[in-house]
This record gives C-alpha cells, sequence and structure tokens, in this order.
C-alpha cells in the first residue's frame, strides 16, 4: 500500500510507527509544517518526507489525515484537484463528519472515519470505524491498518460521537480507576509506586480475562467472590457509594458535552 499521512503529529507519528514496524505500506509519506522532530523516520526504507501535502497525495493511495479540525477543510480543498479513483480517504478527526467531507471533495470517494485513543502509541488502541457507501468496500484496508495498532470495530456513524466517549474519553476514566486502586493500596501499606504496579497489572489481567475467554464481567466477578467473602464486602460496598451509578453518570456527561460541542 501506498499510504501518506497528512500532518504527522503525535497521532500521525504514532500510525507511522505503526504501519512501519507492522510493515503494511509500500511508500510512505508523511507531511509536517516542519521537518526537524520527525527526521528519524528519513532512516526507514520506502519512508519520505515533505512539507507538500499535495506530493504526498500525488505519490499514495490511502491518505490519513491527522491534522487539527480547524485545518482539514482547507486541506481537502487544495488536494481535490489531485485526487483520483484510487484515493481512499481516512479521517482520524475527532466531530468531522464525513458528509463535511463530502461536502468538500464531492461524493465519488472512499471516506473511512476512524477514532483511535491514545493507547495506539503503545499498539492497544480500541479505534471505531465508520464509511460511506463509496468506502464500504475499502473498510478492510482500515482494519489492517488499525488492527496492527490495536483492535478496531466498524459501527454506525451516529454512534461515533458515543465511540469518543467509551473509547477515547475512556482511557481517562481507567486512569482515574487505577489512581483510585493505587491510592487504596497506599492506605493499606504499600509504597505508591509498588501500589501502581499492581493495579495496573491487575486492570490488565481483568480485560485480558474477558478478551481471552469471551467470558461476561459478572462471570469473572463470580469466580472471585465467596460468601461472607472480603471481595463481595468490597463490591457491595463500593456499589452502595455509587461506583457503577456514577460511572454512568460520567459516561453521559460526557456524551452530552460532546452533542453539546457538535453543535457550535
Amino acid at each position: 500500500m501506498k499510504i501518506a499521512i497528512i500532518g504527522t503529529g503525535n497521532l500521525g507519528l504514532s500510525i507511522a510507527k505503526g504501519l512501519i514496524i507492522n510493515n503494511t505500506y509500500t511508500d510512505l509519506y508523511l507531511t509536517k509544517r516542519n521537518l526537524d522532530p520527525i527526521r528519524e523516520f528519513e532512516e526507514y526504507k520506502s519512508v519520505f518526507l515533505t512539507t507538500n501535502n499535495i506530493e504526498a497525495v500525488k505519490n499514495a493511495d490511502i491518505l490519513i489525515f491527522a491534522v487539527q479540525p480547524s485545518q482539514f477543510d482547507s486541506i481537502l480543498l487544495d488536494i481535490k484537484p489531485h485526487l483520483n479513483e484510487n484515493h481512499v480517504i481516512i479521517s482520524t478527526i475527532t466531530g468531522f463528519a464525513i458528509s463535511r467531507i463530502e461536502d468538500q471533495i464531492g461524493k465519488n470517494f472512499p471516506v473511512v472515519r476512524a477514532m483511535p485513543n491514545t493507547a495506539i502509541s503503545v499498539g492497544k488502541s480500541m479505534t471505531c470505524l465508520c464509511t460511506n457507501g463509496c468506502g464500504n468496500s475499502k473498510l478492510p484496508i482500515a482494519e489492517a491498518i488499525f488492527n496492527g495498532l490495536g483492535t478496531s470495530l466498524s459501527i454506525d456513524e451516529s454512534l461515533m460521537q458515543a465511540a469518543t466517549v467509551l473509547c477515547a474519553s475512556g482511557v481517562a476514566f481507567w486512569m482515574r480507576l487505577i489512581r483510585a486502586t493505587t491510592q487504596g493500596g497506599v492506605q493499606m501499606g504499600f509504597d505508591a509506586d509498588v501500589a501502581l504496579k499492581m493495579s495496573m497489572h491487575t486492570a490488565m489481567g481483568a480485560a485480558s480475562l474477558l478478551i481471552e475467554a469471551g467470558t461476561h464481567p459478572e462471570e469473572e466477578i463470580d469466580r472471585v467472590t465467596t460468601p461472607r467473602g472480603c471481595t463481595i464486602t468490597g463490591l457491595n460496598e463500593m456499589e452502595h457509594q455509587g461506583l457503577s451509578s456514577s460511572l454512568i453518570k460520567g459516561l453521559n456527561a460526557s456524551f452530552n458535552k460532546i452533542n453539546e460541542i457538535a453543535k457550535q
């Protein structure tokens, strides 16, 4: 695949690293206004750096956009005359609807929206994908790219804002839970670094159980809890204090906020 990443900031760099590690390109073009921070990528075979978006577009078939939302309209207008039937547009820009992209370049090009999260930098992103009609046949291309950077899931575009809350904002929510269990560990007598390591790996193990075994969370909870035991006592106290309801309320508050922002 001949791929161009338009806007090689933090997200674009993470995608580029994943493509290089997984060797999922034949030519890779990286664009950035100032190339100095990404000069190290010149060492890789068939990786080209340029400040010229049009040059990158002319030399690639898969165009991954990782620019600021305020820049995207003008960039699309600039590259529009240079698009052809081989191009696939992949946008990672939050809140930028497919219809808005089509307003700039027309409806004849495959467009895929991708919503990764910050765990993409360590190859563990939960990336949600949606497409326009032309893009359905090109979805496997996007899946191949983002499955190499974690896990991808195809959803309806109407759910992309909810996915942003659950998966992108969700990283922060899980960080807060890990921080809270770390603080609890310190209170019980562990040093902070030890408690953090225990919390991190316990969280990773819990998620891995669900992923690998395909079980439901309650099924795994039942394996840990015993009658009158410490686990069920702790779980019930957390629920009495509003653990689940607070999490659900927080998710919905974020969802209401992102909908409010989208209307502005």
